[in-house]
């Protein structure tokens, strides 16, 4: 196997560059990216699936690709520097707005999920929504902007912020926080109490002249109990194999039960029809 690293994003680009002569046989994507890349064809369906095993939202129309892992979007937050502030943990969604926490906040850009999402949900709690993200707009602009230190998807980076102290709040994944907390940073995760954002780590294999036989053998690994738990231990995805027996223990943070049951999906459809757009807007009116 050759590991070709890359953001959702860079690799749909990337199939978009190779359109007439694809290189990769296989691409993982965060589900907005993968709606996406199914939509324009660069997907083909997935031999052998084992539909019956997995649950709903693990599913794709046609099996052109399936769910290989399930997180959430909330709050990452340092407890040791809240409890030395005698402050609440984070709840919701709103504190990113509150202004006890000015330059103390990391927050991923739109061009990563994490911060797309978190735009859509701002839009939500005030008065819009997909359709309507002009509310997410203010809400950044005017609330939550002042408190950003930085827009940073690297986990590297980011990891570095929590460990110093410089960042104490933040926008990110369960599986990311599962990755600090397992290398010992003081940080947790937090579901807000609005719900956090499902997000779904998809694989499909890609349409070419020639298939790769290994594809769909390759995903049905992926999928498969045996790995599911090692997706579980080690990334801290819920699993999408309803046979995949993990323990909670192996689940710290990632949506399970009760959790995974309540988690808010959003419409991709019409994030996908206005998102360059929306890109253009973040980088003029946010991160300017």
């Amino acid at each position: 196997i050759e590991y070709v690293a890359g953001s959702s994003n860079a690799t749909l680009a990337r199939l978009q560059a190779d359109k007439e002569d694809q290189k990769l046989d296989i691409v993982i994507l965060d589900d907005g990216p993968m709606h996406k890349a199914i939509q324009q064809g660069f997907c083909t369906p997935i031999l052998g699936l084992p539909v019956n095993d997995l649950y709903e939202p693990a599913r794709f129309k046609d099996n052109r690709a399936v769910g290989i892992g399930l997180a959430a979007t909330g709050l990452v937050y340092n407890p040791r520097y809240f409890r030395e502030k005698n402050w609440p943990a984070p709840s919701s969604w709103n504190d990113l707005g509150d202004p006890r926490y000015r330059k103390l906040l990391v927050v991923p850009p739109i061009g990563n999920t994490y911060g797309l999402q978190m735009l859509v949900m701002m839009a939500r709690l005030n008065g819009g929504g997909e359709k309507n993200i002009e509310p997410g707009f203010s809400a950044m602009k005017a609330k939550v902007n002042p408190n950003v230190l930085a827009y940073d998807a690297t986990p590297g980076k980011i990891a570095e912020m929590f460990q110093t102290g410089r960042a104490v709040l933040g926008v990110w994944g369960s599986g990311r926080v599962q990755a600090m907390i397992d290398a010992g940073l003081p940080v947790d995760f937090v579901y807000p109490k609005e719900g956090a954002v499902a997000l779904l780590a998809a694989a499909c294999p890609v349409a070419k002249s020639v298939v790769s036989p290994f594809a769909s053998d390759f995903i049905r690994t992926l999928v498969g109990t045996d790995f599911q738990l090692v997706l579980a231990r080690e990334y801290g995805y819920g699993p999408v194999n309803r046979k995949a027996a993990v323990h909670p223990a192996d689940l710290r943070v990632a949506p399970q039960g009760d959790r995974a049951a309540k988690l808010l999906a959003l419409d991709w459809d019409v994030i996908n029809e206005h998102r360059e757009e929306w890109a253009r807007r973040w980088i003029g009116e946010i991160e300017r």
